[in-house]
């Protein structure tokens, strides 16, 4: 089965607990996803299954986006609501200007360090696994982009927030590191990631609308088809071409072909017909392309182009 899913992750289970059961529901063994989010978090989970995980080379830098709350009074061992209290609460006086001022340094380009019970490697090993065993953990400041983050209310010690972030940061250390700034300790606790790169919560399917059957019935698979997004909305940024039919077989052996594309861009998506991608290609000159990533078999051109 290839495709793009987009799940709406529920509270609890891991990143990798909704891989495995989408994997065990549809069959498909080469099922990945596109940027963890932690068991707490809900939101928005894309997943690449079959030969289109094959595309997640571009996703590695997707901008992501989220809505959550920010709880001042304590701080916690893993920076957010399931971790360990580190002192008893206490009560706080913010001011909603107060906060959307201090929120402007976190805006940018800007040093943070990962939490100790992150998948960041110490020596090669998580520092999660370190952080369990009650093990020193030191990571080193990393540079991070926040391209917003803006604070929406206030009520008591709960602050609700808006961001938009690069890939590899973590809203979890902003928390913790704006309730060292302002008082006595802050933790992230609640979190819904609402957009990954073109993906977003409007996409998105509850794991119960799907995954509610017996591992032996595979009667329902086709409700797993209907939730597949269509090719031609991945990777908006890139053109779309039809290859003409001389020039698929070339194309999927992996050999340079010229294809009717007028736009300039450095790369475009490939599709035989209107609904199959086949490949990802990079002009070298003109209209000459060469295929950077194949996400079909070599079959006869004949062969009905699947609706």
């Amino acid at each position: 089965m290839d495709g793009v899913l987009i799940i709406d992750k529920p509270s609890g289970p891991t990143s990798h607990d909704v891989v495995a059961r989408v994997r065990r529901l549809t069959g498909e063994r080469s099922v990945g996803h596109l940027g963890t989010l932690d068991p707490m978090a809900t939101g928005v989970l894309p997943l690449l299954l079959g030969r289109l995980t094959r595309l997640a080379r571009f996703y590695v830098n997707a901008e992501k986006s989220y809505e959550g709350v920010i709880r001042f009074g304590f701080d916690t061992d893993t920076y957010d609501a399931q971790g360990e209290p580190l002192s008893e609460p206490q009560s706080v006086n913010l001011q909603l200007e107060d906060l959307r001022q201090a929120a402007k340094g976190f805006v940018g380009k800007i040093e943070q360090i990962p939490p100790p019970f992150s998948a960041k490697k110490i020596a090669g090993v998580p520092a999660y696994k370190l952080a369990r065993k009650k093990k020193p953990v030191t990571l080193e400041p990393v540079t991070v982009e926040v391209k917003e983050f803006e604070i929406l209310s206030l009520d008591g010690e709960s602050v609700r927030f808006r961001a938009r972030v690069a890939s590899g940061t973590y809203l979890r250390s902003i928390a913790h590191d704006l309730g060292k700034q302002l008082g006595p300790g802050a933790h992230l606790a609640e979190l819904r990631r609402t957009a990954v790169a073109e993906f977003g919560l409007s996409q998105a399917v509850r794991l119960p609308d799907f995954t509610e059957y017996p591992l032996s019935d595979i009667d329902h698979i086709p409700e797993v088809w209907r939730h597949l997004l269509h090719p031609r909305s991945l990777l908006p940024q890139l053109p779309a071409v039809t290859a003409p039919l001389e020039a698929l077989p070339r194309l999927l052996h992996g050999n340079a072909v010229n294809l009717p594309d007028f736009s300039r861009a450095a790369m475009v998506k490939v599709f035989r017909g209107q609904t199959e991608l086949v490949a990802i290609a990079r002009r070298i000159a003109g209209t000459l392309f060469h295929p950077e990533v194949v996400l079909a078999t070599s079959v006869p051109i004949t062969e009905s182009i699947r609706g």
